[in-house]
Parts: C-alpha cells; sequence; structure tokens
C-alpha cells in the first residue's frame, strides 16, 4: 500500500457555497482521512489521507467543486504521514 498525506489549498468562491461538504463527502466515499476548514483569507484548506491515487484524485476533484463554487487555483503538498480517525469538517 502506498499512503501518502497531502496538504491542500483551494482559492476561488469556494466559501459559503458547501464546498467543505462536497470535499467531506468525496473523501468518505474514497475512504480518505483527515480534515477540510475556512481559512480567515477566504481560501479552504484540506488535509488529505489515504492510499495515493484515491488522494490524488480528490486532489483533481478540488478543481470541481460543488456547483457554486468558482475555484481558480489548488495548491498541494505532501507532507509526512498522519494518522486520523474519519474525515472532520472543522
Amino acid at each position: 500500500m502506498d499512503q501518502i498525506c497531502l496538504r491542500c489549498f483551494v482559492s476561488g468562491h469556494v466559501q459559503g457555497v458547501f464546498y467543505r461538504a462536497f470535499v467531506e463527502d468525496e473523501a468518505i466515499s474514497r475512504e480518505i482521512t483527515g480534515w477540510v476548514r475556512n481559512l480567515s483569507d477566504g481560501r479552504v484548506e484540506a488535509l488529505l489521507c489515504g492510499e495515493r491515487e484515491a488522494v490524488e484524485n480528490l486532489r483533481d476533484r478540488l478543481w470541481t467543486g460543488p456547483p457554486r463554487a468558482d475555484v481558480t487555483r489548488v495548491e498541494s503538498e505532501e507532507i509526512p504521514w498522519e494518522n486520523h480517525q474519519g474525515f472532520t469538517i472543522r
């Protein structure tokens, strides 16, 4: 098993459009653990941990988001593995 954690920052119109709920649903369906939260600068931050293929697939889906979102940028970096129980909205 090749497991990774990615910390992602999503820019654009991503707050107030159910973006965090979208990420939570997508993560749970892929058995990814971690969390997602709004940042004070208007971005959304997500920590995604799981099988490499699933995490990279979700990272790519971050560009889509829910219907009312308008994503302009997704930045991600691989970080050391972290154990999380499930996936939460913070």
